[in-house]
């Protein structure tokens, strides 16, 4: 660790979400870009007057790196993340943890091994929408959740297949609307419901793209409090809608829908809540969160605590993918799996 308490910082993967990772850091008290890599030299102007690699293990081994942004399509998550640990870098690393379960077993070992710590970009955490949310479940006048509704209907074009088609090929993507999009409110739910005990599930595709995974999905969950839930995610809409989260309890109803959280009590009154915070020249949906997930990061990689996102949180949302896809092939019953161990 440098002396200076200020880490230095490289990104890897200049693609479309790199901006927010870049407006981060430079936002951040804690850190400064002093390095990026991208094989496409014409991305060099995203990080005009920073150093510019093409090859990441170059830019691992001239520069003394603390933490490397890993930006790159899923199937590179786990190899180049391997590589960073393996030169004593901390990794921030984009969702997901990786293209399987069994892989992300992988990364969840090079944490352990290593002594380093990698971070899974699940910002919604820290949306300020959720964390209030949470703090009205955990009050015991609202009662225990009996129910889960999630909705993620968004749309893409062809082009963005096509402009990059590792997103439409599953030894590269993984999954579709559940890993690229949708992962994300996934990662809510599982939070939000506990165990998931069973899994029926419907992948299909609805656009007409050359695609080899999903672009839609349904699903219903059960947990293990008895409590059920329904998901439905697609990018087959006309537009981008804002992501719908609701959350009936015992005694009331909680939905985030348009950055807002909402109660409605017994008596059917309506009291906002919470409203997240925005960030300037970003996608709506992405949010502003991004931030502090990556300067709580920061700060744990400097006081050295555990207060992030780690691979270990990251686990559950692709088991439960897993269990969607594995469902969908055999639809007649629900799948039946108590979660894996992550301490094996």
């Amino acid at each position: 660790m440098n002396d200076n308490k200020k880490l230095r910082v490289g990104i890897i993967g200049l693609g479309d979400v790199s901006p927010i990772h870049i407006q981060a850091i430079e936002m951040s008290e804690h850190a400064e870009l002093v390095a990026a890599c991208d094989t496409d030299p014409s991305l060099k102007s995203v990080v005009e007057g920073t150093p510019f690699y093409s090859n990441f293990k170059e830019m691992l081994s001239e520069q003394a790196l603390d933490v490397v942004h890993n930006c790159l399509p899923h199937h590179l998550h786990y190899p180049v993340t391997k590589a960073c640990i393996e030169a004593g870098v901390h990794v921030f690393l984009e969702k997901p943890v990786s293209i399987s379960y069994e892989e992300g077993k992988f990364q969840k070992q090079l944490e352990d091994n290593s002594g380093l710590k990698i971070c899974v970009c699940f910002q919604n955490r820290y949306n300020a929408t959720f964390l209030k949310l949470q703090d009205y479940l955990n009050k015991k006048e609202t009662g225990k959740v009996t129910g889960i509704k999630a909705l993620v209907t968004w749309y893409r074009e062809d082009s963005y297949y096509k402009t990059k088609p590792w997103r439409r090929t599953k030894a590269e993507v993984g999954y579709g609307n559940i890993m690229s999009q949708s992962i994300h409110t996934l990662d809510l739910v599982q939070l939000l419901g506990g165990q998931v005990t069973s899994v029926k599930a419907t992948l299909s595709k609805l656009l007409d793209v050359d695609s080899e995974v999903e672009d839609t999905a349904s699903a219903v969950f059960t947990f293990s409090s008895g409590s059920r839930g329904y998901f439905h995610a697609t990018n087959a809409n006309v537009d981008n809608s804002s992501v719908e989260l609701q959350v009936n309890t015992e005694n009331e109803t909680f939905t985030i829908k348009d950055s807002r959280l909402y109660r409605l009590n017994s008596e059917g009154e309506k009291e906002q809540l919470a409203v997240d915070d925005t960030l300037e020249g970003i996608k709506f949906y992405f949010g502003a969160s991004h931030k502090l997930l990556i300067d709580r990061f920061y700060k744990a990689i400097l006081e050295d605590t555990d207060d992030y996102v780690s691979v270990e949180d990251a686990l559950p949302s692709i088991h439960l993918i897993e269990m969607m896809a594995e469902s969908s092939k055999t639809v007649v019953e629900p799948i039946t799996v108590l979660p894996k161990s992550f301490k094996s």
